[in-house]
């Protein structure tokens, strides 16, 4: 039986009173002078009592009343006792609060300062400046400095396991984090722990280089872009053997055209204007040459620079060797629009990188294809047995093998010479040239090279277009065409490239 007093009752009788008065799940009384009592007989009586004396039941009900408002009103020694009951609760709530907060921030820390040593470290696994024997080394070198910087105690490196198979890097490690508050006699620390894995790459990595070196890049432009170009190239190479390294990189520059150095030997040079296919080399790759040997013509002659142009014929959107069909050097190329700056192979000797990168000067026109076309040359193995050993390139397909091009321009492309008829301007040829750099860009990127793309500084509109169309297609964590507008911008660009290029030797 539940009872019920209503606030606002309805008046009855000239009294302020009402009660509901409920008797099992179905009888309900809300007006108690309109209702049938109910059937059990202690409820029927007092139903009888409540109508017979309306007055002695109001005046009871506003004693109660009253009384309970003087118990309200009344505080005296409540408050005291109230909170000397919850005050030590209080604080002990707020003292496990503090240390669950301190606790988290420790683990929070210790977790980052592990995080960041293992990343590190195979970075560096993944790029060759470390060998595996040397991991538990550099992952307490990175994890002593994180962990000094964040934790107040002495963070410890417990275990490490460099698992050569699956070609990841497992660590844990703890620390004794003080309490501000110790609770129930549990001592004044508590030990948190964590741990941290990776996944290496022993993959090795060849990366191509493409720089604009055109007139357009006169002043502070070329400053800038020898300054991020240096710095992407350290960022690759720094700390490794460079007699056996695992990250090479090869330097080309372009203008008017491409001076392919040593390798002029496998260009052929044409003295006439000529629409046809240039010859195969047939002659000895592995002897030593001299500068004569390199310059001298068939005919005798020497060649007036070590240039080369796009390639002609059948052969002109392939990788294929010199064996298969000589590149180009037309005869329509001013000598001195020849750039000074000589493309440099592959190699992962930091120093011979940014030897090639500071002979770099701006002057000349722009045909972007012909520099596309030796970026993937430099990356394919069908030039191997042209290059010395050390820059020769790995096989494609092998698996154990990353390729990457990173090509650079600030301008759009406008200088072509293959299919150009006698008597055009070469230098007025941006249709060609764009057309020929998106063809190549597509035919180096089925032979599974991944292509980054910068426009520096660009205001054509044709030249983003080719730039997002050299590019590999962006995924949810790498981007692939950067559109800069700043020295700053463009070095973070080429930061960002690289570490993009040391997380998909790992992934892929």
């Amino acid at each position: 039986m539940v009872y019920d007093a209503l606030t606002h009752p309805p008046l009855w009788s000239g009294i302020n009173l009402a009660f509901t008065v409920t008797v099992g799940p179905s009888q309900r009384f809300q007006r108690l002078g309109q209702v049938t009592p109910p059937r059990q007989p202690i409820v029927a009586a007092l139903a009888r009592f409540l109508l017979r004396f309306p007055r002695a039941v109001k005046e009871a009900v506003m004693r109660v009343r009253e009384t309970i408002r003087r118990f309200e009103r009344d505080k005296r020694g409540n408050f005291a006792v109230l909170f000397g009951a919850a005050a030590s609760v209080l604080a002990l709530a707020a003292g496990f609060a503090v240390d669950t907060a301190q606790l988290y921030s420790v683990e929070s820390k210790l977790q980052q300062a592990l995080d960041a040593a293992i990343t590190s470290t195979a970075r560096d696994l993944t790029t060759g400046r470390i060998k595996e024997a040397d991991a538990r080394a550099a992952v307490e070198a990175f994890f002593s400095v994180n962990a000094e910087g964040m934790l107040a105690g002495a963070a410890v490196l417990d275990t490490l396991a460099v698992d050569r198979q699956a070609n990841t890097i497992d660590a844990t490690a703890h620390v004794d984090a003080a309490l501000f508050f110790p609770l129930f006699r549990g001592g004044d620390t508590r030990r948190i722990g964590t741990r941290s894995a990776a996944v290496y790459s022993d993959k090795t990595i060849e990366v191509a280089m493409m720089l604009d070196i055109t007139g357009s890049m006169k002043g502070q432009k070329i400053e800038d872009l020898k300054a991020a170009a240096k710095n992407a190239a350290t960022a690759f190479l720094a700390g490794q053997d460079p007699a056996n390294p695992r990250v090479r990189v090869a330097v080309v520059p372009y203008a008017d055209a491409v001076n392919v150095g040593a390798l002029a030997r496998y260009v052929h040079y044409e003295t006439r204007f000529a629409t046809g296919e240039p010859p195969v080399f047939s002659g000895l790759t592995s002897v030593s040459l001299t500068d004569q040997d390199i310059d001298r013509l068939p005919d005798g002659t020497m060649r007036a620079d070590r240039c080369a142009t796009d390639r002609k014929g059948a052969l002109r959107f392939s990788d294929a060797g010199p064996a298969s069909g000589m590149v180009s050097r037309d005869v329509r190329l001013d000598p001195r629009a020849c750039p000074a700056a000589v493309m440099q192979p592959l190699t992962g000797d930091l120093g011979r990188i940014t030897a090639a990168i500071d002979g770099i000067r701006a002057d000349g026109l722009t045909a972007g294809h012909i520099g596309i076309q030796w970026s993937w040359y430099m990356l394919s193995p069908s030039w191997a047995t042209v290059l010395p050993a050390s820059a020769a390139p790995s096989p494609y397909g092998s698996g154990r093998t990353a390729k990457y091009a990173i090509l650079m321009t600030d301008g759009e492309f406008n200088t072509a010479y293959a299919g150009v008829p006698q008597g055009e301007n070469v230098r007025n040829q941006p249709v060609r040239s764009r057309a020929s750099a998106e063809r190549l860009c597509e035919e180096m990127r089925k032979d599974g090279i991944e292509v980054f793309t910068i426009g520096f500084m660009l205001k054509e509109a044709n030249a983003k277009r080719v730039m997002r169309a050299c590019a590999s297609p962006d995924t949810s964590s790498v981007q692939h065409y950067f559109d800069v507008s700043t020295g700053e911008a463009l070095d973070q660009a080429y930061q960002q490239i690289a570490r993009n290029i040391e997380r998909l030797a790992i992934t892929k």
